[in-house]
């Protein structure tokens, strides 16, 4: 794992380049390095992970290639058997097969082969182009902004805010709608100048001409297949254990994080299967019911890993609660990122990798809020249909009118707020009185799926990537710890998207599939425990966190960005 950083047009710029790529420094603090010309500067901070020898240090060329990358990629190995026949390698890093791959096949023929988390910047001498590219999921973040004709791009947001200074200006439709979702959507970031570079896409920069292009180059596909669920468990312990045996290559140590749910529970399962006295970490409240360390110490007792437990208490939140915006620079208002970071904390002195089990939820179908919306949505839609009146009403008539208030109604179940709520942030960010509140949702909404395949597909693409990834990736990288996340292989994601509903939700249970595919692996206590998820007990703490009943975004909001809420005093 890495902070990469960049820009083109590098004349005259190279101490703010330099200053810029150093705020990076907590996600790559055992190496860096750069590579210009006048067309380009590629910065970058290394983690070391493979090959821990100068031989892999970044930026990296090979012929007229020159790439600068973080993350992973998971089956470099076969790719440069492939390769070696042709290019000569000089290192034992994953990232060199990015150039020579590219070299061999070109970008898209690269892309359609490797298989990981990545967010890597390449530079084609010879054509003048240069290309951005993110993983199919958005496990590794990678911003970019425009500004006249230069483009610059990097892991994080501060360090666009280093290199543009005061040019950057705040997008108060990005605040609004993180009141709507808990954080800003893609591609949209804090500015208006600087966008989020979405998952599965690439961009492509002609230096020569200044013409840029965006493209995707992975979509994901749902058709059901037709199967049983004996044959569906079967495949699912082989794709998630060759995803966690293909995870587990390093040339550092590496650990688990074990909540004591399902999801990491069944990584570190298909772990032990092959391997001995692996290292887990949990986190545990000092609100004891809200806890899962009991269930975590009995899957560490079952599967003989060494384990490592802490709590944390609402004072070490409320002491570190300005971190929020050190670690994500933009409005977020996750709390679990709390115990991500304090359980990065427990394991970076004795691993450097840890794989954890985010993205089961999506995949196999866990959210509580599924079942809720399942039960309650058609009920809110009655309740609240006379309220599409005027010009809500002709831009949201029929049968969209519907879906805006489903959505609505999931917003809620979220932790969203209203129209309404919103109200007065409508009227202080000069918000026009026919924006689509829900177009993040809205866009991944396909009535055409079943309806909890619908809830997955929708969660897929915005939730995980903006909420769950991001907030992972920032609170482990603050410690410059590298999360691997097995239960998001390609292979597993569109395997687990083809199943039909009564197999996926096998029992009428959530993850039913997976409870019946580990039922001989795992307690039984785990198996048939309700999900409860990573979060803080709010409940509780929130009287001593937050002083008094207030929603999560707009306490962050107000105590950490002041200056976007209330620069004249005029919003409550």
């Amino acid at each position: 794992m890495c902070g990469i950083f960049g820009h083109t047009k590098p004349g005259g710029t190279i101490e703010r380049s330099r200053a810029a790529l150093n705020t990076l420094k907590h996600r790559g603090p055992d190496q860096w390095g750069e590579w210009y010309d006048e067309k380009v500067y590629l910065g970058h901070r290394r983690l070391s992970i493979l090959d821990l020898s100068v031989r892999g240090k970044q930026p990296m060329v090979g012929g007229h290639v020159v790439i600068s990358a973080n993350g992973e990629i998971y089956n470099f190995l076969d790719i440069k058997e492939e390769l070696a026949k042709k290019y000569k390698f000089k290192s034992g890093s994953d990232s060199e097969v990015l150039i020579y791959g590219y070299m061999e096949w070109g970008i898209d023929g690269l892309l359609e082969r490797i298989e990981g988390m990545y967010a890597f910047s390449l530079y084609d001498q010879k054509l003048k182009k240069l290309y951005l590219v993110r993983d199919r999921v958005g496990i590794k973040p990678l911003y970019y902004s425009m500004l006249g004709k230069q483009v610059a791009w990097a892991s994080e947001l501060k360090a666009l805010e280093v290199f543009h200074s005061d040019e950057l200006s705040v997008d108060y439709t990005a605040v609004y709608d993180y009141l709507t979702y808990l954080y800003i959507p893609a591609p949209k970031s804090l500015y208006k100048n600087v966008q989020k570079l979405e998952p599965a896409h690439y961009l492509e920069i002609d230096l020569t001409t200044d013409q840029s292009r965006l493209k995707r180059y992975w979509q994901l596909r749902v058709s059901a297949i037709d199967t049983s669920v004996e044959e569906a468990a079967k495949t699912v312990k082989q794709l998630v254990a060759e995803s966690v045996e293909e995870q587990l290559i390093s040339d550092v140590p590496v650990g688990f994080f074990l909540s004591g749910g399902m999801d990491s529970s069944v990584v570190v399962a298909a772990a032990a299967q092959k391997h001995n006295k692996l290292n887990t970490y949990s986190i545990g409240f000092d609100v004891k019911e809200h806890s899962e360390t009991h269930f975590a110490e009995l899957v560490a007792k079952a599967l003989k890993t060494n384990h490592m437990t802490r709590d944390l208490s609402v004072k070490e939140v409320k002491n570190s609660f300005n971190n929020l915006k050190k670690w994500y620079d933009e409005p977020f208002a996750d709390t679990s990122a709390f115990p991500v970071y304090l359980i990065s904390t427990l394991a970076r002195p004795s691993s450097t990798v840890v794989l954890t089990g985010d993205g089961g939820d999506e995949v196999f179908g866990g959210y509580n809020w599924y079942g809720k919306f399942r039960d309650q949505a058609a009920d809110y839609v009655r309740q609240n249909s006379s309220r599409l009146s005027g010009i809500r009403s002709r831009l949201l008539g029929g049968k969209k009118g519907r879906a805006n208030l489903e959505l609505e109604f999931y917003s809620q179940l979220m932790g969203g707020l209203t129209s309404q709520q919103k109200q007065t942030y409508r009227s202080k960010f000069n918000i026009p009185a026919d924006y689509d509140d829900y177009w993040y949702f809205r866009n991944y909404y396909w009535q055409e799926l079943p309806l909890m395949t619908r809830l997955q597909y929708m969660d897929f693409h915005t939730y995980l990537p903006d909420d769950i990834l991001t907030k992972v990736d920032r609170a482990s990288m603050a410690v410059a710890l590298e999360c691997r996340v097995p239960l998001l292989s390609t292979r597993l994601i569109e395997y687990l998207f083809s199943l039909p509903e009564d197999i996926k939700y096998y029992g009428g249970q959530l993850k039913g599939l997976m409870k019946y595919a580990y039922r001989s692996d795992l307690p039984i206590e785990v198996i048939e425990r309700d999900k409860k998820g990573f979060s803080i007990p709010t409940g509780r703490w929130q009287p001593e966190l937050m002083g008094g009943k207030v929603s999560t975004q707009e306490f962050i909001l107000k105590s950490l960005y002041p200056e976007l809420v209330d620069p004249n005093g005029q919003v409550d």
